[in-house]
């Protein structure tokens, strides 16, 4: 949404700037300038970036037109999940919940949290590392190790869609500038015409240039810091899982675990004490 609402106000914003101070607006329709920049931006980010950064980079940048996923009600549920499962293991052992770690699907605790289980990446998190407590008899500093280990090379690989559009971003101008020079070798060759013919080419050459700056800085500048702010959220939720866990191996109580994990998160999705407490005692 923030994507949308963004993007009107910047076109907005120049467009009146623009047709205020007297500009003809459709000097500035160059579909021609257009293709020149972002044909050629496109083709060198396809250049420089293997595929599976290429295809993460364009789902990514169409996963910004909804709203963020990591919200209060997500963690209600990650909390509460995380508490009938530390739950059953102080009631019954942890070998009690290698059923429902080896079939999460068909798990009496897990199939509760629908938003949970539909990212297989959280729960194969979740999983792999209740496995570790189940059959590893791994010390907590030892599975934090661990934890932390593949949550620097998650947020590695999860950062590079937000740095592949940083380049396009640092590129745009330049091929603006590309597209402007282009425009003057077009009105080069025009010289000795009609001065309203030199003066459309010009014009032409200049929208190149103003198109490569406003692209760059009002799009997709914008664009790869919300993807860093994406990963930042993605980081939190991880962090929120791993604190509670190795509260969980440390013996702390169902309640005082899931706490470990709410205190780490922002203060904008925090559920408060009471509200954590009424939903995983069912109030």
């Amino acid at each position: 949404m923030n994507l949308i609402v963004g993007a009107i106000i910047v076109w907005a914003a120049v467009i009146a700037g623009y047709t205020l101070s007297g500009g003809q607006l459709l000097a500035l329709w160059q579909p021609f300038e257009v293709l020149t920049i972002c044909g050629a931006a496109f083709g060198a980010f396809f250049i420089s970036n293997p595929m599976s950064v290429v295809s993460t980079t364009i789902k990514s940048s169409f996963g910004l037109l909804g709203g963020t996923p990591y919200n209060k009600t997500l963690y209600m549920e990650l909390l509460s999940c995380l508490y009938d499962v530390f739950q059953k293991i102080r009631k019954e052992g942890l070998i009690a919940i290698e059923g429902d770690i080896d079939d999460p699907k068909s798990s009496a605790i897990f199939s509760k949290y629908k938003l949970i289980t539909k990212d297989h990446h959280v729960m194969d998190f979740i999983c792999d590392y209740l496995r570790l407590m189940v059959v590893g008899d791994m010390a907590a500093h030892e599975l934090e190790a661990l934890m932390d280990a593949e949550l620097e090379t998650h947020h590695s690989e999860a950062l590079l869609p937000s740095t592949a559009l940083a380049k396009v971003e640092n590129g745009l101008p330049g091929f603006g500038i590309v597209a402007a020079v282009m425009g003057i070798v077009i009105t080069m060759g025009s010289l000795g015409g009609p001065p309203e013919v030199l003066g459309h080419h010009v014009g032409a050459a200049l929208v190149g240039t103003f198109l490569g700056i406003l692209l760059a800085y009002g799009f997709v500048g914008p664009m790869s810091t919300q993807m860093e702010h994406r990963v930042r959220e993605e980081g939190k939720f991880y962090e929120c899982i791993k604190v509670s866990l190795l509260a969980c191996v440390s013996g702390a109580p169902p309640q005082i675990a899931v706490e470990f994990g709410r205190k780490v998160l922002y203060s904008t999705v925090r559920p408060s004490f009471t509200e954590l407490e009424k939903r995983v005692r069912g109030g």
